[in-house]
Formats: C-alpha cells, structure tokens, sequence
C-alpha cells in the first residue's frame, strides 16, 4: 500500500503543485500547439512578467533552478570572469559546481552571517583588475530571501547595485524563493529588483507552487542577446513548452504567486511564535520568509523527523532548517510544535 499523505518541514521542494496549476496544465493540454516557445500562451506570459516587472523585460522559461542561475550568468560571462556571492548562496552550496562547469567562472566568496551581501562586501573582492594574473570580478549574485530567509530590502538591493555598477560589474538575482521576499515586503516585484538595479533574475516557480518551471527574465533585450542559445545548450529548451507556459500564467493570475508565499510566510511566523517559548529551543535567524532556523539538543531530531521531516543545517551547533510550503496549514504548524515542546529535553521542565 502507498504511504499516505503526510506533509514536513524539510523544504519548500517537498510540496505538491498548487491545484490552480495542475488545472492551468490540464487546460493547456489540447490539440495541437507550436513548440519550443513558439506559441501563444508563452506570448501571454511573457506580456504577464512585463505588467509586473517592466515592459522592456525579457523572459525566458526554463525547468530547473539551478539552470536559470547558470545559464542566465553565463550568457553575459567571459571563463576568465568571476562572480560575487554569498558562501552560503545556493550558486556556491548546492550546485554541484554547475556553473564553474558550465561558464567556466569562478566563484569569489564573501563571508555573510544572514547570506546578505553588502556595499563593502561587494568591493572586497574586486581586486586585480586588469591584471591577467587574476580572475575578473564581473557580477554579483544575491539570494532573495537569502539561505537563511534573510530579505533584502529594495533600498539595501539598490546599495549594493550601485557598488556593483560603479565597479563596471552586473548584478544577478537568484529568485528561488523571489515570492516569499515580495510577500514579506509588501511592495511591487519590480521595486525590489529592476527598478532597484538588478540586470538578470532567476525567478522561481517551482518552489511555489509549480510543478517545475522557472523563469530567467534579463533587464533589455541587449542584455538578453545570445541567451537563446545558451538555454539549448544548457538543455532547457523545452520542446512542449507551453506545460512551462501553463504554470506560470496561472501563477500570475490574480496573484496567486503571492497568496501562496503570503501563506507560507504567515505558516513560519506562526510556527517561530509557537516553539520560541519552549525550553531548549533557541531561534537562531529573524523570521522574515517562509523558513525559522533553531538550535535544538541533537537528542531531538530523530524523535522529531521520525514525524516531521526536515534538515539539520549545522551539525556542529545543532542549527535545524524548518521550512514552510504553499500548502503547510495551521494544523501542521500546531503539531509539530506540540510535539517539539514535547520532545525537546528541557521542554517539560
């Protein structure tokens, strides 16, 4: 018999696709339509992203976000050319070195607490320039909401552009979670990335709802030239591109994308209010997104993700990740607190 249903804290990843977009996928599943892009409903969700980010965008649609990080990056970057980021970014951790592969750039690593970058972070590392003994500084990457569900505010995104411009480099977002940062800011996508200086963005689906799709959405059509090209190489062309579409236009659609990352912000705070008081819980990060980080006696995690899945972040100080979803409800939060306030060591006392 399959296992039942059953819903974790482990990542936004684990969550299904929003019923919304199963439907938008089913729809646009009839007859006979042009591939590779070439057909209306991707036409209609290009006209979306530029109603909501800037008329002069350009979007393309790939599946996979470590793809839209790279391939949107390298489209602009020389294998002599480096790019700023976070040690703990997405681009530096978790992909498997896809873009040292792929664009032959390397990474230069500032060390952030929350995987913020600043103003004098950025100019840290822009060192050796012109000289062919070193690597060339020629972008930064910033994570929105950070790996630690930090969010950038639009005046600290247009800082650290500024310092990035002045230095003749390009400014990439990687906007896995770009919902969830929107959602907690309460302001317009378009304030808290092109219009506050970013060039090329990442802009997630998949982690919101979708059941696999992403966006790459560059500043002008100048800085999107070549990247035709480098999506077919980098294999995400899709042949039956509007499924890609399908999602998309349905998240967009009456802002679904963000009541969905408003509900997952609001399941994180809610779960930060309930375990903050329980002895031998200490919440290590701000609760600005979708995720709380704690510290927990390491006796705890298995009795816990026994129940409830989710990743021990930092062994060494016994940090855990807990990760609300689109779908996470009230009744999951208030479980899984009842339980940690039941099996953490000390909670009883």
């Amino acid at each position: 018999m399959p296992e039942a249903p059953r819903r974790h804290f482990a990542s936004d990843n684990l969550a299904g696709a929003h019923p919304e977009v199963l439907a938008a996928v089913a729809a646009a599943n009839a007859g006979h339509v042009r591939a590779y892009g070439d057909d209306l409903l991707t036409a209609h969700v290009v006209a979306r992203f530029r109603a909501l980010l800037g008329a002069e965008v350009e979007p393309f649609l790939v599946f996979a976000g470590t793809a839209a990080n790279v391939t949107g990056l390298a489209t602009r970057l020389r294998p002599y050319e480096a790019v700023i980021t976070s040690s703990v970014s997405h681009l530096n951790v978790d992909e498997c070195g896809a873009i040292e592969r792929f664009a032959g750039s390397k990474l230069l690593l500032v060390e952030s607490p929350d995987g913020k970058l600043t103003p004098e972070m950025v100019r840290s590392r822009t060192v050796g320039k012109g000289v062919p003994h070193h690597v060339q500084a020629a972008a930064v990457s910033l994570t929105q909401s950070t790996e630690y569900g930090a969010v950038y505010t639009p005046d600290e995104v247009r800082a650290v552009a500024a310092a990035a411009h002045a230095e003749g480099l390009l400014v990439h977002m990687d906007g896995a979670r770009i919902a969830n940062a929107v959602a907690a800011l309460g302001v317009p996508a378009r304030e808290v990335t092109f219009g506050a200086g970013v060039d090329i963005l990442s802009f997630g689906g998949t982690k919101n709802g979708a059941l696999g799709a992403e966006a790459v959405i560059f500043r002008d059509a100048a800085l999107a030239e070549g990247y035709g090209y480098v999506r077919k190489q980098g294999m995400q062309l899709a042949s039956k591109h509007r499924f890609l579409a399908a999602q998309f236009d349905a998240l967009l659609a009456d802002d679904l994308w963000l009541r969905s990352a408003r509900h997952a912000n609001a399941m994180a705070a809610r779960l930060a209010e309930r375990v903050r008081g329980v002895p031998g819980v200490c919440i290590t990060q701000p609760v600005q997104a979708n995720v709380v980080f704690a510290v927990i006696p390491p006796a705890a995690v298995a009795p816990l993700t026994a129940e409830f899945l989710f990743y021990v972040w930092n062994e060494a100080t016994g940090e855990v990740r807990w990760m609300c979803s689109w779908d996470t409800t009230e009744d999951d939060v208030d479980r899984f607190a009842a339980l940690v306030a039941r099996v953490v060591p000390g909670a009883a006392a």
